[in-house]
C-alpha cells in the first residue's frame, strides 16, 4: 500500500461500545490525523439478530462523545455491510471463476462430526476439502487454500507472526443461503475503501493469514497490519463487566470528561516517555502506532479517576459549568440559570471533585440551602452563644461594603479579636450555617461565591433553627 494514509473503525452494533473497542477507534484516529490522513468509519451488522440500529446510534453517539470525528461513513450511504451485499457477490463471484474458491454441499450434519472427532483427538478441525474438485455449481463458497507453505503477518507491534497453511482451512466465504461471512467482507471492504493500515484487536491476529490469503487470492495489496493486544482487568483477565463499568456510555454518564478518557484509552499501552497528561493536540503529534506496547494493559479506575480530576482542575471554569450542566438532574438538584454563578461555585470545587457528579455532589450547598445541619457539629457550634455570633456576623456582612474574600477575612478577623474568639470558631460556625456540614472550599470564597443576600438568608435560617431546636 502506498499514498495517503486511510484506516478504518469497523464496529459490530451488538451492543454499546467497549472501551476496548474506544481504544481501538482512538489508535486509528490518532494514526489518521497524525499523518493528516483519512479516518473511516464502517459498520459490520451483517449479524442480523444482533445488530439493531439503537447499538449504531449508541455507537455513534459515544464517538461523538470522544470527539472521534470521522472522514467517511455513516449517514452516507455505503458504509454498512447491509448496503454492500452486490459488492460481495462480485468478488465472491470473481474467486469462483478464477478457480481460487469452489462450492461445497457438505451437511452442517457431517461437518459437525467431523469437528466433534478432531476434538476427541485434541486436534484443531480443519475442512477436508471434500469438495474441492467436484465441480459443484452451488452450496457454501469456500477459499481454496494452498495445501502447503506459510503466511506471514508483518505486524507493526508484534513483528512477523508465521502461519502454517497446514493449520488453515478451505474457510467459507458465502454461506448456502448467500450471505458473506464476516472474514470475507471485511477483506472487500477493506479493499474497496482503500485501507492502507489495518489497526486492529489482536483477537483478530488468527484470522488475519486467512484474509492475507483472500487478498492475494483477488489480486490486491494487503494493508499494513497492527494487532492491538487486549485490554485487561487488575486479575490480568479479558476486561469485561464483573470488572465495572467497561462500556464508553457508563464512563460518560459517571461524568468522567471526554479529553480525561481519550488521554486515559491513549496510554493504555502507548506512552512517551513518562508523561501521562496530554492534550488532543499533544496525541496528534506524538502518536505513532509502532510506539503501542505488545503486551496488555489492565484497566485502572482509580488512574482514570486521577486524570479526569486532573482534566477537570486545567479547565476553564466557564467550559466546565457547560459541561456540568447536563449532571445537575442526575444529583437531584435543579439546574440554575446563572451560567455565570456557576462557573464561580465551580472554580472553588475543582480541588474537591474528580468527576462533574462528584463536583455536585460536594458543592451541591451553593445550589441549594442546606435542609438539615450535621449533628455533632451543631451540638458544638448551633447554641445560644453561637446564634449571638451568627446575628453579629450577619450585622458586619450587611454593611460590609464590597464582599470579597479579602475584605470577608478581615471582617472574620476583626469580629474575632473583639469578641475573644480565634478565626476558626467562627469560621466553622459559618460554614455550618451556610452548608450544612463542616467541610468546604475556603470559607471566604464560599461567602463571595454565594453573595450577601444569600449568605445572610442562610445566616438567619441557621439563628431560626437554634432558636426552635438548639438547648442553651
Amino acid at each position: 500500500m502506498s499514498g495517503a494514509v486511510r484506516v478504518r473503525f469497523a464496529p459490530s452494533p451488538t451492543g454499546h461500545l467497549h472501551v476496548g473497542g474506544a481504544r481501538t477507534a482512538l489508535f486509528n484516529w490518532l494514526y489518521a490525523r497524525h499523518h493528516r490522513g483519512t479516518f473511516i468509519l464502517r459498520i459490520e451488522d451483517t449479524d442480523r439478530s444482533r445488530s439493531t440500529d439503537e447499538n449504531i446510534t449508541a455507537i455513534l453517539e459515544a464517538l461523538e462523545w470522544l470527539g472521534l470525528d470521522w472522514d467517511e461513513g455513516p449517514p452516507t450511504p455505503g458504509y454498512r455491510q447491509t448496503e454492500r451485499l452486490p459488492i460481495y457477490r462480485d468478488h465472491a463471484e470473481r474467486l469462483r471463476a478464477t478457480g481460487r474458491a469452489y462450492y461445497c454441499d457438505c451437511p452442517p450434519e457431517l461437518l459437525e462430526r467431523e469437528r466433534r472427532a478432531a476434538q476427541a483427538r485434541k486436534e484443531t478441525f480443519r475442512y477436508s476439502g471434500r469438495c474441492r474438485d467436484r465441480g459443484l455449481d452451488t452450496g457454501a463458497l469456500r477459499l481454496r487454500i494452498p495445501d502447503a507453505g506459510t503466511t506471514v503477518v508483518n505486524d507493526l507491534i508484534h513483528g512477523p507472526v508465521t502461519f502454517d497453511h497446514g493449520g488453515l482451512d478451505d474457510w467459507i466465504l458465502v454461506r448456502t443461503d448467500g450471505t458473506p461471512t464476516y472474514n470475507f467482507c471485511v477483506v472487500v471492504d477493506d479493499v474497496t475503501m482503500r485501507i492502507t493500515h489495518v489497526i486492529r484487536g489482536n483477537d483478530h491476529l488468527p484470522n488475519t493469514p486467512k484474509q492475507i490469503l483472500c487478498y492475494e487470492a483477488l489480486g490486491y495489496p494487503v494493508p499494513e497490519m497492527a494487532h492491538v493486544s487486549m485490554i485487561l482487568g487488575p486479575d490480568r483477565s479479558r476486561l469485561s463487566k464483573r470488572h465495572g463499568a467497561t462500556s464508553v456510555q457508563a464512563f460518560r454518564d459517571a461524568g468522567i470528561p471526554a479529553d480525561a478518557m481519550v488521554n486515559y484509552l491513549a496510554r493504555l499501552g502507548w506512552s512517551h516517555g513518562d508523561q501521562e497528561i496530554f492534550t488532543r493536540e499533544e496525541l496528534i503529534e506524538l502518536f505513532d502506532i509502532k510506539d503501542v506496547a505488545s503486551s496488555g494493559a489492565v484497566f485502572d479506575h482509580a488512574k482514570l479517576e486521577w486524570l479526569s480530576h486532573q482534566h477537570i482542575k486545567r479547565m476553564d471554569a466557564s467550559r466546565l459549568a457547560e459541561l456540568v450542566l447536563p449532571f445537575f438532574p442526575a444529583v437531584g438538584l435543579e439546574p440554575p440559570r446563572d451560567h455565570a454563578y456557576v462557573a464561580r461555585a465551580l472554580e472553588t470545587l475543582k480541588e474537591r471533585g474528580k468527576t462533574f457528579r462528584e463536583l455536585l455532589q460536594v458543592g451541591s450547598f451553593y445550589f441549594e440551602r442546606p435542609s438539615g445541619y450535621a449533628p455533632e457539629a451543631a451540638k458544638m457550634y448551633f447554641t445560644e452563644a453561637g446564634a449571638a455570633r451568627l446575628a453579629a456576623i450577619s450585622r458586619r456582612l450587611e454593611t460590609l461594603p464590597s464582599v470579597t474574600p479579602e475584605a470577608l477575612e478581615s471582617l472574620y478577623r476583626e469580629l474575632g479579636e473583639e469578641l475573644g474568639l480565634k478565626l476558626v470558631d467562627l469560621a466553622q460556625l459559618t460554614r455550618l450555617a451556610l452548608t450544612g456540614g463542616t467541610a468546604s472550599p475556603p470559607l471566604f470564597e464560599v461567602l463571595a461565591v454565594l453573595g450577601r443576600e444569600e449568605a445572610l438568608a442562610r445566616l438567619r435560617a441557621a439563628q431560626a433553627w437554634i432558636a426552635t431546636t438548639a438547648r442553651p
